[in-house]
């Protein structure tokens, strides 16, 4: 192990302190890193695949560019080596990495000149591939974790826990009808601590693909293809960089930017406490770009009416009307961080303990209700209200205006045992149970079918949001609130239902939507529609999916059961 001079293969030039990382120019590869409070910085290169530097340079510092360290080679077989840094005696591996070697083996714990940094030089044909700017009205979201969505033995695809183990999903998901995955941290995050960093949260190298993520060899060419597939389904890519609060805002912009460009990923969601979202969407090269956050009222109004709170009608027509177009927060009712939507009725409270930490760590506010008893049961009538609880939370979710956003698994009622917070449980805890996908066939077809409703029906999901107004010139309003009076929302704090009628235009069918909520039944009015147009009934959570829309026998007012959501079209 030597320092080279000028007399060897490889030329050392003065080189560029931007941009950061290991670039390729023409002439060769720029080297540049930051390096706050350190007198000296070396670049070290290793012959690719062993953990022993072969050769070491000292890398330039000028006044000029502070903290920044700066180098550039001529001469180097960019498939030879592979390269770290050394600062003041220190090996760290470059934080603006595109490509990590070392890293292939989840779990496994490596010292450090074990990792080190690739010069990606390969290319994709990404066969004039882009970005499918799907509107955020016409949004289906689902949000998955890339391992625990086909890790599990019953997942039945080849490569599990990887992006081609997701691809080999892409039947079922384009069955299901969604339109948009949200992929928790795929870039490179030590999980080997303890406990086990199975999310992903916390620092990591950002720019780098995550490598045990790959079925072989090559991470980045594999999270290609996974973008390329899906955009051919018709679905968005959608990840979920959750940046640390040390990480420099000019990294979030590169960062960002360089999955855009070189991923083709359709859109971020971003934690709008440590990133300066308001700003990055005024990034010119992130124009088009979906920048969403994550936000926990829909989620907990949701929750609260759908176990039968009182005082909660003014709450969910507001959540019912919002759009997402302005700040790109999407709905919810279930996410990772929280009960799966069959925990959300099975558990009054959280069950972390195989998290040791005894039974502290997670949310203590969950707004949810077991049903009548705690976990799993054999009661026939504890069972079928589950059925139907779940079923109501996809109505809510499904018919507002905002972007819905499934979580992965909650349409076949996938189950974390009570646990509510999986950060370090990557084991059939974490991960999706497709077993429940055979024994929950009923429930799975429920949410799809909603979902296709809701994708034929633009009226519940209209590209501006709905402010009461009459703008059609009917004489009825776009959207309005109904209780066991026409016309008139339920006022009382102990109201726990509420019908909405979205109003047509000349082409369109009426809807109108029933919530009920209470554990008695209530009679809804029903706006009267005009003469030659009548009242059907189509879905229902305490019946189902009908076959053929069915004519109701009363046209002035609905029955609805205890606990139960219904739509109405009016043809």
């Amino acid at each position: 192990m030597a320092i080279v001079s000028e007399g060897d293969l490889m030329k050392e030039t003065e080189g560029n302190p931007q941009p950061y990382g290991a670039v390729i120019k023409e002439t060769g590869v720029n080297f540049a890193v930051a390096v706050s409070g350190c007198s000296k910085c070396e670049l070290l290169l290793y012959k690719k695949g062993t953990a022993v530097p072969d050769q070491i340079y000292k890398m330039k510092q000028s006044p000029l560019h502070g903290d920044v360290f700066y180098l550039a080679l001529t001469g180097i077989d960019v498939n030879a080596f592979e390269y770290n840094y050394q600062a003041d005696g220190k090996v760290f591996t470059d934080p603006y990495a595109k490509q990590i070697a070392g890293r292939d083996i989840w779990g496994e714990k490596k010292a450090a000149h074990e990792i080190r940094g690739v010069i990606p030089n390969q290319k994709f044909d990404w066969d004039g591939d882009m970005p499918l700017n799907i509107p955020c009205h016409d949004v289906i979201g689902y949000s998955l974790h890339v391992r625990g969505y086909t890790k599990h033995p019953s997942s039945k695809v080849k490569h599990k826990g990887t992006f081609r183990g997701l691809i080999e999903k892409l039947p079922y998901l384009t069955e299901l009808g969604i339109n948009q995955i949200q992929c928790m941290p795929v870039y490179e995050f030590e999980e080997a601590v303890k406990p086990c960093n199975y999310w992903g949260y916390g620092s990591a190298y950002f720019f780098t693909p995550k490598a045990s993520y790959a079925a072989g060899k090559d991470a980045l060419s594999e999270l290609k293809e996974l973008v390329k597939a899906f955009h051919l389904a018709g679905i968005e890519v959608v990840l979920d960089m959750p940046f640390i609060d040390e990480t420099p805002k000019a990294m979030v912009f590169e960062c960002l930017q360089y999955y855009r460009a070189e991923y083709h990923v359709d859109g971020f969601i971003l934690n709008p406490f440590t990133i300066p979202v308001d700003i990055i969407k005024q990034d010119s090269l992130l124009a088009g770009v979906k920048i969403m956050e994550k936000r926990e009222g829909f989620q907990n109004v949701m929750r609260r009416f759908l176990k039968g709170d009182e005082d909660m009608v003014s709450e969910v027509i507001y959540w019912l009307r919002k759009h997402s177009e302005k700040d790109g927060a999407f709905n919810y009712i279930t996410n990772h961080a929280g009960f799966t939507l069959c925990d959300l009725v099975s558990y009054d409270g959280k069950h972390n303990e195989a998290n040791d930490e005894q039974n502290q760590d997670g949310p203590d506010y969950n707004y949810s209700w077991n049903c009548g008893e705690e976990g799993p049961t054999r009661k026939k009538a504890i069972k079928e209200l589950r059925q139907k609880q779940m079923r109501n939370a996809f109505f809510l979710l499904l018919s507002a205006q905002g972007t819905p956003c499934i979580l992965a698994g909650d349409e076949f009622a996938n189950s974390q045992k009570g646990n509510n917070n999986v950060y370090c449980q990557d084991n059939q805890t974490g991960w999706i149970d497709w077993n429940k996908y055979n024994k929950e066939q009923e429930l799975y077809h429920f949410a799809k079918e909603l979902i296709s409703f809701r994708k034929s029906h633009p009226l519940i999901h209209p590209a501006h949001e709905l402010l009461g107004l009459d703008k059609t010139c009917s004489g009825v309003p776009d959207v309005s609130y109904h209780g066991e009076s026409a016309w008139r929302a339920p006022q009382e704090i102990s109201s726990r239902y509420l019908g909405v009628y979205y109003s047509a235009g000349k082409t369109e069918e009426a809807c109108f939507v029933a919530y009920n909520m209470h554990w008695l039944e209530h009679s809804l009015a029903l706006p009267a529609l005009k003469k030659d147009k009548k009242w059907y009934q189509v879905m229902s959570s305490g019946e189902g999916v009908f076959v053929k829309p069915v004519l109701l026998k009363n046209q002035k007012a609905v029955i609805l059961k205890e606990r139960t959501t219904a739509i109405f079209i009016g043809r």
